[in-house]
């Protein structure tokens, strides 16, 4: 009962924290002719309300695709469509075909920001909850910390309720595969329902030949070969380990491993794909909370030029403030720096039969830290308040971008070690206190 209880106002708290960002500004707000992702969530509820489902991902004279076309899986289509027949009732200007175009007013906003919220609530933060209730050989402690710090990952609630998206929804599908990755009726389910819902999009495959010339111009250029390559090089040394001794805890280190190589060697990638790493990053807080709570603060500072760009700094600074406090005082992540703590013991002691005197030292991980910390701290003072020299417009977003490269390399490095020498007879798998 003491858990639950406990559980409920952490839900509570990540709820107003949610709804407090959300009061802030927006992606385009008042910025004509295109807006921003606000305006193309919404106008994609326009487009589902009014136009057949076989009209949705073609140009049409009602459906210009060079004004924030549809480019999301029919999934997100007809959550887009969920949300225009609400839309339609409360006020049907909000969805009129044309005429709503950059269609902005404080109870739309409202209502927008609702939909994420519901979407939150009915998917994402019942998933989150679940998964740690349920973690294994974990304290009650360590269950309610994992889930305050989870629902307190400010990447997430920064890019939902501030830039305007519903990650969540998708995130939150991908943590309900974790609860139930055992049942392979779920897998097949998933699959049939996929289909169910491109069964009215068939017409897709018309475009075909056209998607075919594409990949094949990529290729000749080599840069979606390289790409695939150095992807493909990246999740092997993970992904052979997890078929060789497979376990949940290694599919969830694999999933670290292959997230973040898709992040940092696929073709075309946007800032905001990191919070795909995130999420499973933030299933490893109970078992690495040091580098886990490390890796969440610098993916969401990698979205910084986004963030400023949407007038998000207040929110930006007080959340991930926020997030680094609790992740402190939760999990004391700057006492876990051993190399137990790390889950590196098994790493440093078959490099210590070749080099003797190696060894990790915990001060060195929390120099690291700090020196981290104090990087993404003054780039962000930097960012927000110089204006950068007239021949380098570009210069603090290129420096963000090399900084966090950086450190996302280094935990890639980290993730597949972890993932190659970790064994499940290790100590992590003794009950935590």
């Amino acid at each position: 009962m003491e858990k639950w209880s406990s559980m409920t106002i952490i839900v509570l708290l990540g709820l107003i924290i949610r709804w407090t960002v959300s009061l802030g500004s927006y992606s385009g707000a008042g910025k004509p002719p295109m807006y921003g992702d606000y305006e193309a969530q919404r106008h994609w509820q326009e487009i589902t309300y009014n136009l057949p489902v076989k009209h949705w991902y073609f140009n049409t004279t009602d459906n210009n695709l060079q004004y924030w076309g549809l480019d999301y899986p029919p999934l997100t289509a007809y959550h887009s469509l969920l949300c225009a027949y609400v839309a339609q009732l409360i006020d049907p200007s909000w969805v009129a075909l044309h005429t709503s175009h950059g269609y902005e007013s404080q109870p739309h906003k409202l209502f927008m920001r609702t939909t994420v919220l519901v979407a939150d609530m009915l998917i994402y933060i019942p998933a989150v909850i679940l998964y740690c209730c349920y973690l294994k050989d974990a304290s009650n402690k360590k269950k309610i910390s994992s889930a305050l710090c989870i629902l307190l990952y400010p990447g997430l609630i920064l890019i939902d309720y501030g830039h305007f998206q519903y990650n969540s929804v998708s995130l939150g599908f991908a943590l309900w595969g974790m609860l139930f990755l055992s049942y392979d009726l779920d897998v097949w389910g998933s699959i049939a329902f996929c289909f169910a819902l491109n069964y009215k999009q068939m017409e897709l495959y018309h475009s075909l030949p056209f998607f075919c010339y594409l990949l094949g111009k990529c290729f000749k250029k080599g840069l979606m070969g390289k790409g695939l390559v150095l992807t493909f090089l990246a999740i092997l040394p993970s992904c052979i380990k997890l078929t060789m001794q497979p376990s949940l805890r290694g599919f969830k280190y694999s999933l670290g491993c292959c997230a973040l190589s898709f992040f940092l060697f696929s073709f075309q990638v946007h800032e905001k794909s990191i919070l795909l790493v995130s999420i499973p990053v933030c299933l490893l807080i109970n078992e690495i909370p040091f580098m886990s709570a490390w890796f969440l603060l610098v993916s969401t500072f990698s979205m910084l030029p986004l963030l400023l760009k949407d007038g998000l700094l207040l929110s930006y600074i007080v959340t991930t403030l926020a997030f680094l406090m609790v992740c402190g005082t939760s999990f004391s992540i700057l006492e876990k720096t051993s190399e137990a703590d790390l889950k590196l013991k098994m790493f440093s002691a078959s490099i210590r039969n070749y080099i003797p005197w190696f060894k990790i030292f915990p001060k060195t991980m929390k120099y690291l830290f700090l020196v981290s910390i104090t990087m993404m701290g003054i780039l962000t003072l930097m960012s927000a308040t110089l204006d950068p020299p007239q021949k380098l417009p570009d210069l603090f977003p290129l420096t963000i971008s090399v900084v966090s490269c950086l450190h996302f390399l280094f935990f890639l490095l980290y993730f597949n070690v972890i993932a190659i020498w970790e064994s499940k007879s290790s100590s992590n798998q003794k009950k935590s206190n």
